[in-house]
């Protein structure tokens, strides 16, 4: 028997059984995770047929990523994998036998995208400062990006809900913030917009940006008075230059657009002399009253004070100012009745028979001030004899207290005071002059106060009443005369009666009086009856009117002469 032994030789190169590979790897995949395990087989014997794995004509990016296993041909993971820079791989192996042979393979290494990336958001212009009152106004303009694929890659953009702005897609990836309506810078003067972006991976990812946007002012808000109406008090008397009150008012919105300036507006009364009453400060709305008030003068007054910002257009408001003058003690009673300033004072007669409780007189008094400073009172403050009159405190009546006898002296003089309620206390006085006579038809009597005025006057009735009755005496003498002549000398008259008579009764007594102009009245009463013939009564008459005459320049006579003594 022969054995023949066929000696191998290496005539077969190693071949793949599967080329070329394909593999998906995760891009999160951790370092040194197996990726795949190549086989080369070889048909040779021995040595010939040992095959070693290799990694042929590999870039460094490749040998850094990867590394394969001489034996086992297994690939492993060197370095991390990023599907956003390498989305695949072509990895080119080498299989090698012991005798120098070599066969080729290649793996395709996929990378397979995770969600491992947030968005990102790349704002390209921003508006930090928007005015107020403008709808639809260009806040900020932004693009963004996800660098994940597929659904990893879509993103969704949004804002909070409660804010007034809303988001614009513009072109791909772009969008624009803009405002939604107007804003008040009055009600939030800024804003903090968070603008969130996220993707549609799982798990999902987001990012969050946020922005701050303030709200520029306009002049859109009046100002406004803390009250529509203002009550101010001011006591009369008061010294010129005195801070009254003060009026405010606010506005809403900022800088020079919010300082206010205060004016007094011109008055709806044109009568009213508002320049020279009060003034107000500009900056502060300080009222000052200009010169002293009356009450009496001026109770109230009313006036507009204005308030205008300093924005353009300038806007401004008005309030009602009203002052109230408060009425002080400032004037004394003043007596009416009886009049204390005259030349001579005023005698009240009083009746000796009057009754207890009779009105003597009233003293009559005002008030210039008003309310509880005009209430007046009367005080019977001094009397000649006390206790025979007294004063009603509230209307002034002087009465008598008892009856009158005739040991209570003629004349009294009563002092009375009239004060009333205010603070400080201010009283006046009234004097009364009291004659008690026994009847009206009782001749005047002047008061010893009055007897410098009255002498004079009583000096010059001394002198008209003895020029009057010689006058009147020579007057009757002479008539008699003439009758007895006539007598004498008729003879043929038959009877001749002359008769004078008077009325019945007491003659009344003669009441002179002397008035202001020093004027003379007197008046006279005669009868005379004659009887006989008709040129006797003619004669009588002749000789009448002759005296009158006479009687007539006597008198006159006698005023001139009296006009010359005073």
């Amino acid at each position: 028997m022969v054995r023949i032994l066929i000696m191998d030789i290496n005539d077969n190169a190693p071949e793949f059984v599967h080329t070329p590979y394909g593999v998906q790897v995760l891009e999160n995949s951790p370092l040194d995770s197996p990726i795949v395990r190549v086989l080369a087989r070889d048909v040779d014997a021995g040595n010939f047929g040992s095959v070693s794995y290799g990694l042929f004509q590999a870039s460094d990016e490749i040998r850094q990523t990867f590394s394969i296993n001489e034996v086992t041909g297994e690939i492993q993971l060197k370095k991390k994998l990023d599907f956003e820079k390498n989305k695949s791989y072509h990895v080119e192996i080498e299989a090698t036998d012991g005798g120098g042979l070599s066969g080729k393979g290649t793996v395709v290494i996929e990378v397979v995208d995770v969600n491992d990336n947030p968005p990102e958001l790349i704002i390209s212009s921003l508006t930090s400062s928007i005015p107020e009152n403008a709808p639809e106004t260009v806040v900020s303009i932004f693009r963004i990006r996800d660098r994940d694929s597929g659904e990893n890659g879509k993103t969704i953009c949004s804002i909070p809900d409660n804010l007034p702005f809303v988001l614009k897609p513009t072109l791909k990836n772009f969008y624009t913030l803009v405002t939604g309506r107007p804003l008040d810078r009055e009600t939030r003067a800024e804003y903090n917009i968070t603008i969130t972006v996220t993707d549609l991976g799982t798990p999902r990812l987001k990012t969050q940006q946020s922005i701050t946007v303030q709200v520029s002012d306009v002049n859109d808000n009046a100002p406004t008075f803390t009250q529509t109406s203002y009550t101010l008090f001011v006591r009369e008397n008061n010294s010129p230059a005195l801070h009254i009150g003060s009026v405010s008012a606010t506005d809403r919105d900022s800088g020079t657009n919010a300082q206010v300036t205060y004016l007094l507006l011109p008055p709806q009364d044109p009568h009213l002399p508002l320049a020279s009453l009060v003034s107000i400060n500009a900056d502060n709305g300080h009222l000052f009253a200009l010169r002293s008030l009356d009450y009496e003068a001026l109770q109230e007054f009313e006036f507009r004070v204005g308030a205008t910002d300093r924005g353009s257009p300038a806007l401004s408001s008005e309030a009602l100012v009203r002052v109230l003058v408060l009425g002080a003690n400032d004037n004394s009673p003043f007596v009416l009745h009886p009049l204390q300033k005259g030349s001579a004072p005023c005698t009240e007669l009083v009746p000796r028979p009057a009754e207890p409780g009779y009105l003597v007189t009233k003293v009559v008094a005002v008030d210039g001030d008003s309310g509880q400073n005009a209430w007046l009172s009367y005080q019977l403050l001094k009397a000649t004899e006390p206790g025979l009159f007294g004063v009603w405190a509230h209307n002034g009546e002087v009465r008598t207290s008892r009856l009158l006898s005739e040991r209570d002296a003629a004349k009294h003089r009563l002092v009375v005071l009239v004060k009333d309620n205010g603070e400080p206390l201010r009283s006046a006085t009234a004097t009364l002059h009291l004659l008690l006579v026994d009847g009206f038809s009782q001749p005047y009597l002047p008061l010893p106060e009055a007897a410098p005025a009255q002498a004079r006057a009583d000096s010059l009735t001394i002198y008209l009443v003895v020029a009057l009755a010689s006058v009147s005496s020579l007057f009757l003498l002479s008539v008699l005369l003439f009758v007895a002549v006539r007598l004498c000398r008729g003879s043929r008259a038959a009877s001749v009666v002359g008769r004078c008579s008077v009325p019945e009764g007491p003659f009344p007594g003669h009441q002179v009086g002397v008035s202001g102009t020093e004027t003379l009245s007197q008046s006279y009463q005669y009868e005379v009856c004659l009887t006989g013939d008709s040129g006797t009564g003619f004669s009588l008459y002749i000789t009448l009117q002759i005296w009158t005459v006479f009687t007539k320049i006597i008198f006159k006579c006698l005023i001139i002469f009296v006009c010359s003594l005073m």
